[in-house]
């Protein structure tokens, strides 16, 4: 039980890691590539073109919002949507890590020991937060660019499987 506990507070330590990282960066305006199509695809439900664009634009119409109507502010807001799909994929990144490490030290239905739960927990912290830190996922993370949704869609599919397996059993 002392275990999960932890487990789920660092989780959410690295997502706050992220989100206030990301958010301190986070590009004000729009970038120069294709983020002002995606915000202005997004401000208005326009057509884009990337497959799998219509959740991502109605994710940015909601963000859009927050600017209650100055336009200057709707990229910002896009761009934070962006910020928080990231730092939500690496809080299921962290927890996919503890989850395939504990698979690897502990036999099946055990409980690690306090030395193998500290260096399961190391192991999530440190991957979690190189990922963090990685420069291109970082890029993408502080932009409206589709790849951090994506990325959290993945992350959480991913942490899906590793969780739905453990206790099909």
């Amino acid at each position: 039980m002392l275990y999960n506990k932890i487990n789920n507070l660092l989780g959410w330590l690295c997502f706050g890691t992220a989100a206030i990282t990301y958010t301190l960066t986070l590009e004000p305006s729009v970038s120069f590539w294709d983020c002002g199509e995606f915000i202005s695809c997004a401000y208005r439900l326009q057509v884009s073109h990337q497959p799998g664009y219509p959740l991502f634009a109605m994710i940015g119409k909601a963000f859009s919002l927050l600017s209650m109507g100055d336009n200057t502010k709707v990229p910002y807001f896009t761009n934070m949507a962006s910020a928080l799909a990231s730092a939500a994929t690496v809080m299921f990144l962290f927890w996919t890590i503890t989850a395939l490490a504990k698979k690897l030290m502990v036999k099946r239905g055990g409980n690690p020991t306090p030395h193998n739960q500290k260096l399961i927990m190391a192991a999530g912290l440190v991957g979690a937060l190189a990922f963090t830190f990685s420069d291109t996922f970082w890029y993408s993370a502080v932009e409206t660019i589709v790849f951090a949704q994506a990325a959290l869609c993945v992350s959480v599919v991913f942490w899906a499987i590793l969780k739905m397996g453990s206790t099909c059993r």
